[in-house]
């Protein structure tokens, strides 16, 4: 067996979150760079900065990361004074502003933390960043040495963050067991895949349990168990996932057809129009579809259904034969094409993809 490394995340949870840069962050260096989103710079900047305050570290740069997740981005923030001066560096936002600065982070080989002020994906601890072209399609993925050396969740600040990716988030999330299993069933894993696929298989429950619960809490402002539940589940429980189930060369189970659906729809102008957890959610359901679970997919389209995500193509705004014939013409091209357990044709993709929207449509 040859030598091999795993780093897991670290966590924080709950609105006093950024006072654990006290006994946390400090230790990695006193000067830092906080990078990140406009909007979440200014929300959760006060707590922030009365946080790096409490732990006696300084601020050497603050500064936007950009639009998205783009190799200009990692180069702006690369080239930043106050980044490249900096002992540690915090990335602020939601998924395309941490992945931005997790990998300028990895490149400086600097320690990074987060501070999410979304629960819409795993970004915050996960040890690989999704970089995107200029024009919104995938370009690569950046896999890191390591994680995040902590992800500090404030929820008083999630909670102030848009409705729309909070309710994609749990999309999103929905996505993380069903493509674990699916993606390494009938192989022989050993230790660390392994355990990736089971602690995928703890994903899903939590969701159905108090998905509707947290949502309703969101949208009224309260701080309840069952919406740190469903930010754990999103951020947390599918990170530790993904840094178990991913390696750039030996092994990649962390994907599977909902997101190959997903990233072949950026060929589309509707998969721009929607969010990345929403249109996913679509995917659990083609992969359903795909794998024959017709008792998953009756049960996951409820789940969706009730929450208002996608259930069929109109919804995510994929109302022709064509678009769908070009989206499974992309979806082949994709390294998720070939993460499932038997051989996949662009007919019995596009006869999932077919066999959902009629499902769905009868739903109404």
């Amino acid at each position: 067996m040859q030598t091999y490394a795993v780093t897991l995340p670290h966590y924080s949870i709950g609105p006093e979150a950024y006072d654990h840069f006290d006994f946390v962050a400090r230790f990695y260096g006193t000067r830092v760079a906080v990078i990140g989103g406009e909007t979440a710079l200014a929300k959760a900047g006060p707590a922030l900065r009365a946080g790096f305050a409490k732990a006696g570290m300084t601020v050497t740069a603050w500064a936007v990361y950009g639009k998205d997740a783009t190799n200009a981005a990692v180069e702006r923030v690369l080239a930043n004074d106050g980044v490249k001066t900096a002992d540690v560096i915090f990335g602020v936002g939601g998924g395309r502003a941490v992945d931005t600065v997790k990998a300028a982070a990895d490149i400086l080989k600097k320690p990074f933390f987060t501070c999410p002020t979304v629960a819409s994906n795993c970004a915050p601890v996960s040890a690989i960043s999704v970089i995107y072209n200029e024009d919104g399609s995938l370009s690569h993925y950046h896999f890191t040495e390591r994680c995040p050396e902590h992800c500090f969740i404030n929820t008083a600040v999630v909670l102030d963050s848009p409705r729309e990716l909070f309710w994609a988030g749990i999309g999103d999330a929905l996505s993380k067991e069903c493509e674990a299993v699916f993606s390494s069933r009938g192989l022989d894993l050993k230790h660390t895949p392994l355990l990736g696929v089971q602690v995928a298989k703890v994903c899903e429950a939590p969701l159905l349990r108090f998905g509707e619960e947290a949502l309703r809490d969101f949208e009224a402002g309260r701080l309840t168990d069952a919406f740190s539940q469903t930010v754990l589940d999103i951020i947390i429980s599918t990170g530790i996932a993904s840094n178990l189930l991913t390696t750039e060369h030996d092994y990649y189970y962390n994907s599977s057809l909902a997101h190959c659906f997903y990233n072949a729809s950026m060929v589309l102008p509707a998969g721009h129009k929607h969010l990345h957890g929403e249109v996913v959610s679509f995917g659990v359901l083609v992969l359903q579809a795909a794998d024959g679970n017709d008792e998953a997919l009756a049960r996951l389209m409820a789940f969706n259904k009730s929450l208002g995500l996608p259930v069929k193509l109109a919804d995510i705004d994929i109302t022709t034969e064509e678009e769908v014939d070009r989206l499974v013409a992309r979806a082949q091209s994709l390294r998720e094409w070939t993460c499932v357990p038997f051989p996949m044709t662009p007919e019995a993709f596009k006869a999932a993809i077919m066999k959902v929207d009629e499902a769905g449509r009868k739903l109404g």
